[in-house]
């Protein structure tokens, strides 16, 4: 199957809406990540293809805490070998150009910021670390590796013997920082979303609120959304093609080298 390639005219209405914008954030899925070699979840070739999303949930956790921590030690080995690729590098030269204001991602993986992204919300959480669900103590997940490593499975809190958890979202779980997020989407007037299925709420809200304010919404994905019908310009493309093709449009208008 050859690749999907970028329509051109698609990319110059893209940098017109953020060059216009006084506020404009990004909003990013699992497929900003897909070419760091992390999986998405709905995709084709998906995790919930070859798992149960069951795996990932409050419920599963507390019931089986070992067989939970022994899935998620697998994930971890890719997502700790991940680095960011030219989608997360462009998105973060973008923020720091002054053109995004605010990076709201669904990912757990913490390429935005180890591309250089500063104003980062996690709604999901993240996976660097692990928090004991009895005290609340945080751990860096190298050391909750290492426990686990050793053969402590579940990994114990070295302060209260609680079970840890990672200090990411599992299905039946709120959000985080849902509020924060909400707050920026309504003071934004653009949102450019890059590889999410926009299928998963309350995050799929963010770019509805945009629009609701009048915003515009630019949606890159390489497959259709189930917000499509909202969006202003819709490039169907990889994520890394499309941002590096949009970050050159931006900087050639603005002559910036």
């Amino acid at each position: 199957m050859s690749e999907k390639q970028c329509n051109t005219e698609d990319i110059k209405k893209a940098a017109d809406i953020l060059i216009n914008a006084h506020h404009a954030i990004a909003f990013t899925g699992a497929g900003i990540s897909t070419e760091s070699g992390i999986p998405d979840f709905r995709g084709p070739q998906g995790l919930w293809k070859q798992y149960s999303p069951e795996l990932a949930s409050i419920d599963y956790f507390l019931q089986h805490p070992k067989e939970f921590w022994l899935f998620y030690r697998m994930r971890m080995s890719t997502l700790f070998a991940a680095k960011p690729n030219r989608a997360h590098y462009a998105v973060a030269e973008l923020e720091k150009m002054g053109i995004i204001k605010a990076v709201i991602t669904q990912n757990v993986d913490g390429l935005h910021q180890a591309a250089g992204s500063s104003n980062v919300i996690e709604l999901h959480g993240t996976m660097r670390r692990a928090v004991c669900l009895a005290c609340g103590r945080t751990y860096p997940m190298d050391v909750v590796i290492k426990k686990i490593d050793s053969g402590q499975i579940p990994p114990l809190c070295d302060e209260c013997g609680g079970i840890l958890k990672p200090d990411t979202v599992l299905f039946g779980e709120p959000v985080k920082d849902f509020d924060r997020a909400r707050e920026l989407a309504l003071m934004s007037d653009a949102v450019l979303v890059i590889g999410s299925s926009l299928s998963v709420y309350p995050a799929a809200y963010v770019p509805i609120f945009v629009k609701e304010m009048g915003g515009k919404v630019i949606i890159i994905n390489m497959e259709p959304t189930e917000l499509d019908y909202i969006a202003d310009v819709i490039i169907q493309c990889k994520a890394g093609d499309a941002m590096t093709l949009l970050l050159k449009e931006i900087k050639d208008r603005l002559g910036i080298q």
